[in-house]
């Protein structure tokens, strides 16, 4: 199904930010029937739209409907993009493309159902593995949002359908009428930090996701962290149905779902049942869909294992909280981590360091998380690349020190990578030359 191309005629949008968000936003206006103008920064990505039949030109804000604002543009913190300072000066909203998803879907006289799902770890997993069980159990489901395919790029989907959006929170400071069906908050940690304020700002970011429930709809919320307890019992005091989840629960089927290994996975699990449940999937579907689950890249992915030595891409953990998951999967193990540090650095993870073996430590803050890793007395190199580390890392495998090789940075990756994608494209790519080559 598709959206009618006079679903938003007569309405006028700017689109900024013209990436993996925004153009896709600014051509599904266009086919709505909505007047756009589009911008970004950067002269090639002015070029790309252009070429794709987009108006190109920075946006006047006098009769527009809205800005639609790529997440990664800020609207207040640390410093507002001068053109959302102009919208916000002219009482124009800045909403998010999920928002205007909602719009089009009521628009469109569906009534299909919206899950949500955000939190600081986890939620690409989760989104992905409830689009799954549902797709087992045979209702009509589109994901996307943080993950993957731009929400406005999704496919109109009939009654009986869902959307599962993934929703960073710098995605839910700008909706106004989504409502949620299913939400699910999984966890908070220290992150973002600079955009949200504080912690408390990030939090009131993170529990937008339950805004305008009602009594029909489901809150499902984590309480393994002080934060998330807190706004559950903030949650208690709302309409909603509230299920708290945690990483102890144990649900059946994840025994068999080998793409689910660790705690963290349990409480993915949970979030993923609770809701699949909710939006009408039998229990037998679910616990299919758990142990058919191909799993997500760069999340603990096992790329590939060389003599009995198994190498494991969890580039996607860009802060501390994210790879104390990853190493505690593991008994024993060589970490390869480094990048652009957050704040708190690794000092988190010192309940992990007895099982690593050897640290290689890569990027722009490797002396930084070098001193905690010496003042634990935890072996490690500060090698530079992530060349010389999968090199390294396999030598010392070689040599007993473990079965176990883990890509888990605790960093962010733009220092040496356009992205966590990049960095953990390379680390596959270098661990399966090693294959090809001993395999030679």
């Amino acid at each position: 199904m598709i959206f009618s191309p006079t679903l938003f005629a007569g309405q006028r949008y700017a689109v900024v930010g013209l990436g993996k968000n925004g153009l896709p936003a600014a051509q599904a206006l266009c086919a709505m029937g909505a007047e756009v103008m589009a911008w970004d920064d950067a002269e090639e990505k002015r070029a790309g739209a252009a070429a794709a039949g987009i108006v190109v030109r920075e946006p006047a804000f006098s009769g527009l409907t809205a800005l639609v604002l790529s997440p990664g543009i800020p609207h207040a913190l640390p410093k507002p993009h001068p053109i959302a300072a102009r919208a916000i000066a002219a009482g124009v909203p800045i909403l998010s493309d999920a928002e205007l998803l909602y719009r089009a879907v009521r628009a469109a006289g569906s009534r299909a159902k919206f899950a949500g799902i955000t939190g600081t770890n986890g939620k690409s997993t989760t989104t992905a593995l409830l689009a799954h069980i549902l797709e087992v159990a045979g209702t009509p489901v589109a994901a996307g949002g943080n993950l993957g395919t731009a929400a406005l790029a999704l496919p109109l989907l009939p009654d009986d359908g869902v959307y599962v959006l993934e929703m960073s929170s710098y995605m839910l400071e700008r909706i106004e009428t989504l409502r949620f069906d299913a939400a699910a908050m999984l966890n908070l940690s220290a992150d973002h930090i600079d955009r949200h304020g504080d912690m408390a700002g990030y939090a009131h970011a993170k529990r937008a996701i339950f805004d305008r429930q009602t009594r029909d709809d489901l809150a499902v919320i984590g309480t393994d962290d002080a934060p998330s307890r807190e706004m559950a019992a903030w949650l208690h005091m709302r309409p909603a149905t509230v299920v708290e989840i945690s990483e102890r629960d144990q649900v059946p089927g994840i025994e068999r779902a080998p793409a689910l290994p660790g705690a963290h996975n349990a409480q993915n699990a949970a979030a993923a049942s609770v809701m699949a449940a909710f939006l009408g999937a039998a229990s037998g579907k679910i616990v299919e869909g758990l142990a058919t689950y191909p799993g997500l890249p760069h999340r603990q992915e096992r790329v590939t294992e060389i003599d009995g030595v198994v190498f494991v891409n969890d580039s996607k953990a860009t802060n501390a909280d994210s790879a104390a998951r990853a190493l505690g999967c593991y008994d024993r193990l060589i970490w390869i981590a480094g990048g652009q540090a957050k704040e708190g650095g690794i000092e988190p993870l010192t309940p992990y360091f007895s099982r690593i073996a050897l640290a290689l430590l890569i990027g722009r803050d490797a002396p930084l998380l070098a001193a905690t890793l010496a003042a634990h007395g935890v072996p490690h190199r500060n090698v530079g690349t992530l060349q010389a580390a999968v090199a390294q890392a396999w030598t010392a495998a070689r040599s007993g020190g473990a079965n176990v090789v883990l890509l888990s940075p605790a960093c962010a990756s733009w220092d040496q990578f356009t992205g966590f994608d990049q960095r953990g494209d390379s680390f596959r790519a270098l661990a399966q030359r090693i294959a090809r080559e001993k395999a030679a």
